[in-house]
């Protein structure tokens, strides 16, 4: 089960998409998964055979359980994974069920104890609370009486499903509560500053203008492509902002995820990733930004664009808002945020003209980066952004 975001401690498979016996390649979507932000297509990262389904459609298991067995091409199972397919506890799946899996019977219950005798781990813990379950009421199969996640994931299972209909209307708030806890945890645990500054677009709006002249209504660039792009690119004058902060360190990432933040219909956001965003042509980045904002709406959404930003850029443009100071996405390390572009009087040669102005930002993290680096950031954008024929 990915992690696909800071907030998600558990996701909901909701059907498999492939049978045991068939090749995959790398890239294949293999199953969907439901998370308190949007039903996901789940890609397999390597190439094989499946060997075996360890998950039913239904059950909801706890990030980093594993959920299927791959045979690489070309090379054995390895010992851990012969131990998983031929002991798994669980019975054999039918890849692609027309019907809801059979429920497991009730655990038996122990009398109600107080909270602070229950042996039981912190994940356990929050694993059932998650689900909404009393761990009082659990029998662990631990050691000396333990409540494990097993515990908790067979309890769950045996729940009455929630009906269609309530879990659509509670996914809202939901997503809202996932929000919550990853903004929290964000402003909790990393050391936040903010640098602002100060763009003039008239070379940029100037170039779009010229350049969309050309171009039919469907092939139409919009201003904000030019943003992604120097950002992206901008990343590479300052590669420790372009990182992720993992195990008390910040591991630097070679290849530049752009998240875009967009907002949904029913509420809420997701930032999922522009993937390679330097390296696209202004025309790629376009066709595809467009295409992820459609699909993030629709909930089409892969498991990849949602691990894979190591950056994002949020926009409140198109509300008006002209200064947009967000909160950094763990595990990233830094936000960029973007303005509405306005008319505004600007100093120039010795003369005050009016051009169009745009208000830059940055939310960055001080363990990784300082003042000074994140100003040098901020200034390449502004360059970028004075050579839009270039991007």
């Amino acid at each position: 089960m990915p992690q696909l975001g800071a907030d998600m401690s558990a996701g909901k498979l909701l059907r498999w998409r492939k049978l045991a016996g068939d090749h995959v390649q790398r890239g294949d979507i293999i199953a969907d998964v439901e998370t308190d932000k949007a039903d996901i297509e789940i890609e397999v990262f390597t190439t094989g055979v499946i060997e075996k389904f360890l998950v039913q459609p239904g059950e909801k298991v706890p990030v980093g359980t594993v959920l299927a067995v791959i045979r690489e091409e070309g090379k054995p199972l390895t010992a851990e994974e012969l131990r998983i397919v031929t002991t798994a506890a669980r019975e054999p799946i039918p890849a692609m069920p027309v019907a809801p899996a059979p429920s497991i019977s009730p655990m038996p219950t122990r009398p109600a104890m107080g909270e602070a005798r229950l042996h039981i781990s912190p994940a356990a813990r929050k694993l059932a609370a998650d689900f909404g379950i009393d761990p009082a009421s659990l029998a662990g199969t631990g050691p000396g009486g333990r409540i494990t996640l097993e515990d908790v994931q067979r309890a769950a299972q045996a729940k009455p499903a929630q009906p269609a209909a309530e879990v659509a209307l509670d996914r809202p708030a939901r997503m809202r509560q996932a929000i919550a806890a990853a903004m929290a945890r964000s402003k909790r645990e990393i050391p936040h500053y903010y640098l602002s500054t100060t763009i003039d677009m008239s070379r940029a709006m100037a170039w779009l203008t010229q350049e969309n002249l050309k171009r039919t209504v469907e092939d139409r660039l919009v201003y904000g492509v030019l943003l992604l792009k120097a950002v992206a690119l901008a990343l590479r004058d300052a590669p420790e902002l372009n990182s992720i902060w993992m195990g008390g360190t910040a591991n630097p990432v070679r290849d530049i995820h752009v998240g875009v933040a967009i907002s949904l219909r029913g509420g809420g956001l997701v930032a999922p990733a522009l993937h390679n965003t330097d390296r696209q042509n202004l025309d790629e980045l376009m066709k595809n930004f467009r295409d992820l904002v459609q699909r993030a709406r629709a909930g089409s959404l892969r498991s990849s664009e949602l691990s894979d930003p190591t950056i994002t850029v949020t926009s409140l443009g198109e509300q008006g808002v002209e200064t947009v100071f967000g909160i950094i996405y763990p595990p990233q390390v830094a936000l960029v945020g973007f303005g509405n572009v306005v008319e505004r009087p600007w100093s120039t040669g010795g003369q005050v003209v009016s051009r169009p102005l745009i208000t830059a930002t940055l939310s960055a993290d001080h363990r990784v980066s300082d003042g000074h680096r994140g100003g040098h950031f901020l200034a390449a954008v502004d360059r970028k952004l004075q050579e839009p024929e270039k991007l």
